[in-house]
């Protein structure tokens, strides 16, 4: 079952005298961030009210409801923040990052089972899915179109076509 409550990042810092803090946001659509209304707590799942925010390289700026000065925002320093579930809607082909993790990855032509998606990076032209293989080494495959082919999280199943050479055993033609 899905986590109702998706992490999106991280507080890092405060910024300015007034209780602002910077959420150091943990996918690659910011300024989808700056359309939330609420946040809540990691752990207890405690509801912090947005009075604004916005985008700020790359970093997340917030005031929160009742945060209004550098000692309060201090406070929050450290704190992982989640969104509801139900309050986002992503397009066809887009996932949390979170629903991805533990996936089965698999060739889409060959049924060979290469290992699983433990991790995700941002690079500047796309995003890189971490395998993990069964021997325990991670291999890396780039997040495109032309080597993701499918994405089922009802049957915990990502199907690949790696491009010739990304994986050192690997004899796949182009």
């Amino acid at each position: 079952m899905k986590n109702k409550y998706l992490q999106v990042g991280k507080i890092v810092t405060t910024h300015g005298v007034r209780g602002e803090v910077k959420l150091q946001p943990w996918g690659n659509d910011p300024d989808n961030l700056c359309t939330f209304k609420v946040f809540y707590t990691d752990k207890e799942h405690k509801p912090f009210k947005v009075m604004r925010s916005r985008n700020h390289c790359g970093m997340i700026l917030i005031q929160f409801e009742g945060i209004d000065t550098k000692e309060s925002a201090d406070k929050l320093r450290g704190t992982v923040f989640c969104i509801d579930r139900d309050d986002d809607t992503l397009e066809e082909g887009q996932y949390y990052w979170q629903d991805l993790m533990g996936l089965d990855v698999i060739d889409v032509d060959t049924g060979k089972e290469y290992g699983k998606l433990c991790d995700i990076t941002e690079t500047g032209a796309n995003l890189v899915y971490h395998i993990k293989f069964a021997d325990g080494s991670i291999n890396l495959i780039p997040a495109i179109d032309d080597v993701v082919i499918s994405v089922d999280l009802d049957e915990n199943i990502m199907k690949i076509r790696p491009l010739k050479g990304l994986f050192d055993d690997d004899d796949t033609e182009v």
